[in-house]
């Protein structure tokens, strides 16, 4: 983890709001007025339980959302540009060449029929077309030589790969086009601990080596912990937190983050005490309770939390929670 609050601004994303509309089923309210930063060198985290958006924000910054998706709001300012304004091919020189991604499930991610060098190299062809067939190739080799894979294995299929050199492909793939932003969508889901130690151990070192900065998405408050600089906590399309990750894991002020916490195991336990979990489930988001979206589940629930969602208020330094508990304090 750097300290990042000095460093240039990449990416500032202002009130994003996404809803997925069906024709017999009302629209669903996938994020709303979403508002974050990020800087060069910095990986934030993004956590919350299943269906809380955290997939949706980042299709959305990428503009791939599937076709029931909608935009309705905000702005994503890369360089001070609103990336929203560009053309879909504008957009399409953005993607891979600025901000690029790693998706969930490597072996769903790349080609079965063609090797991992080629498809490698194909990321570099679509951004640089003129490059001499000599150079790309230089490019592959040193990018299997970063991620830590045989420059001999080039010539291999993703099934001769294992999972974990299947996730360091996709990797080197993120940053084939030298990208300012990764987004990493789950990049250690079904992989072993071991490995999986391994693959965030190579995303912290090539972020701080070549000063990439990272959406960082993840279940694992543990992965969290671990290599984020900064944390930011949804619920329900909502952003419930956002502070660095220290104030995140010592000082929570919003119950959905307190509670988060006390769900997530104790190695040191060995009474054995009960896991915490919260009760209830998470909303159905075209079906959406009155007023804060945690309040059905939330243990310091009273009235005014049937009013309206609360938005995000400054409890501290480069630290905002939504919640209405706050405002007195």
């Amino acid at each position: 983890m750097t300290n990042i609050t000095d460093a240039p601004l990449l990416l500032d994303v202002r009130d994003l709001s996404v809803d997925f509309v069906s024709p017999d089923q009302p629209p669903a309210h996938a994020l709303e007025k979403v508002s974050f930063t990020l800087r060069e060198g910095e990986i934030l985290g993004v956590v919350g339980e299943s269906g809380c958006g955290k997939s949706t924000l980042m299709l959305s910054l990428m503009r791939l959302l599937a076709p029931a998706g909608r935009i309705v709001d905000g702005q994503v300012v890369f360089r001070e540009q609103d990336l929203l304004d560009l053309t879909e091919p504008e957009m399409a020189q953005v993607r891979w060449k600025n901000i690029s991604m790693i998706f969930q499930g490597a072996m769903n991610a790349l080609n079965p029929v063609r090797t991992v060098g080629d498809q490698i190299a194909e990321a570099i062809w679509q951004h640089y077309p003129v490059s001499e067939k000599a150079t790309v190739a230089a490019r592959v080799t040193d990018l299997f030589e970063m991620v830590g894979i045989s420059t001999n294995r080039q010539s291999q299929y993703p099934h001769q790969f294992s999972g974990g050199m299947r996730q360091r492909a996709m990797i080197a793939m993120a940053l084939a086009c030298t990208p300012q932003i990764v987004i990493a969508d789950e990049p250690t889901t079904a992989l072993d601990v071991m490995v999986q130690a391994q693959i965030l151990d190579l995303l912290s070192e090539l972020c701080e080596k070549l000063g990439v900065a990272v959406l960082f998405v993840t279940h694992d408050l543990g992965v969290v912990a671990e290599i984020c600089d900064t944390v930011l906590v949804m619920y329900g399309g909502v952003v419930a937190e956002y502070a660095d990750v220290d104030t995140i894991f010592n000082n929570p002020r919003h119950p959905y983050t307190q509670e988060l916490l006390k769900a997530f195991p104790d190695v040191s336990n060995l009474n054995g005490s009960k896991l915490a979990s919260i009760p209830g489930y998470p909303p159905r988001l075209n079906a959406l309770p009155p007023g804060c979206r945690f309040a059905p589940r939330c243990p310091a629930v009273f009235e005014r939390c049937h009013t309206a969602q609360p938005r995000p208020q400054q409890v501290g330094p480069h630290h905002q929670a939504s919640c209405y508990l706050l405002e007195a304090q």
